[in-house]
């Protein structure tokens, strides 16, 4: 069975009724957990970007105090945890502030993990990626924002 396009669905559900459009948002929501972690942001937090940012800065906190610094294997494993939820809760937001913000909290809280990102391949790779992905969104940005995150950007450099 093939997908329709985006486009073709867009003009669809605009000639549903409102109540099958409520019906079939239920649906979706029951078979993803992340369809209805979606939904949920859209509906409750998509407004407050603020109280979002709290919310998911506060969930990588409790993935990076769960670390496990004497096993480097179960330390990386967290890592990859935490940076997954980081980028489920960017895409979520889609808004290039947001998405600067939790990836330098997320670059700054793996620092400060103590762990040796220069000598290990994996991190040090992982820790990379992560700031080029910084400078790329900072790039999107207007010249008054990046000024504004200059000094934040220093403090992970």
């Amino acid at each position: 069975m093939n997908s329709e396009s985006l486009s073709t669905l867009k003009k669809e559900i605009q000639n549903l009724p409102h109540e099958l459009i409520v019906q079939y948002l239920v649906r979706m929501a029951k078979y993803k957990t992340e369809n209805k972690e979606l939904l949920s942001y859209l509906i409750f937090n998509a407004y407050d970007q603020q109280t979002y940012l709290e919310e998911v800065k506060e969930e990588i906190n409790q993935q990076f105090k769960s670390l496990n610094k004497s096993n480097l294997y179960l330390a990386k494993k967290t890592i990859r945890k935490a940076l997954k939820t980081t980028n489920k809760y960017i895409k979520f937001s889609g808004v290039k502030q947001t998405e600067l913000d939790l990836l330098i909290y997320f670059c700054i809280k793996l620092k400060a993990t103590g762990l040796r990102l220069q000598h290990g391949k994996v991190l040090g790779n992982l820790y990379l990626r992560q700031i080029e992905r910084i400078d790329t969104v900072l790039g999107s940005l207007h010249e008054d924002l990046q000024l504004d995150y200059a000094e934040e950007i220093k403090k992970i450099k």
